[in-house]
């Protein structure tokens, strides 16, 4: 299998807030970020999209026909969606960094719980597919494909492309330059 992942462009939000399934647009141009990603994507490839508004941008752009899955969408963080990082409190910030994986703020969901939705959705792709999600999506993909086991801490850059193939990591953050 070759997956190719792609992190949504920056989005428009302020530096330091929480934003998980908050649907925002974006701070930079999806046709200029979808022509520098062009060439390194399969031509042919099907596209997968996060149904929020900064990944769909981006995924019209790069593909007439994607197909949008509700379970590619970010990570919900309930009671901490838009809200500065330094006013959520402190102990539940603790709870988070002791249990990074099971953790799910208040009202929200885990990063296992992204896990056991995505796993869902990988099993119906085909051969080769194109993914445009979010970090915490991205990072999940790469923990079921390529058996990352700190798959929590990897960085997905925006605006780039990264590679999944016969369950490796082969190549991540690409963005060819224009």
């Amino acid at each position: 299998m070759q997956l190719y992942l792609i992190r949504h462009p920056r989005p428009a939000v302020a530096e330091g807030v929480c934003y998980g399934r908050s649907d925002l647009g974006l701070a930079e141009d999806a046709g200029h970020c979808a022509e520098a990603l062009r060439p390194l994507l399969p031509g042919n490839a099907p596209l997968w999209s996060s149904p929020l508004r900064r990944c769909l941008e981006l995924a019209r752009a790069l593909h007439a026909e994607p197909r949008v899955d509700a379970r590619l969408a970010e990570m919900d963080f309930g009671a901490w969606e838009m809200r500065r990082w330094d006013d959520i409190p402190r102990h539940e910030i603790d709870a988070w960094a002791a249990d990074p994986v099971g953790y799910a703020p208040p009202g929200g969901e885990s990063p296992a719980g992204i896990r056991a939705r995505v796993a869902l959705l990988l099993r119906e792709l085909p051969d080769t597919a194109v993914v445009v999600a979010h970090g915490g999506v991205l990072r999940a993909c790469a923990a079921e494909l390529a058996g990352v086991e700190e798959w929590h801490t990897l960085r997905f850059d925006y605006g780039a492309v990264s590679l999944i193939e016969d369950g490796r990591l082969v190549w991540q953050n690409r963005v060819h330059a224009i």
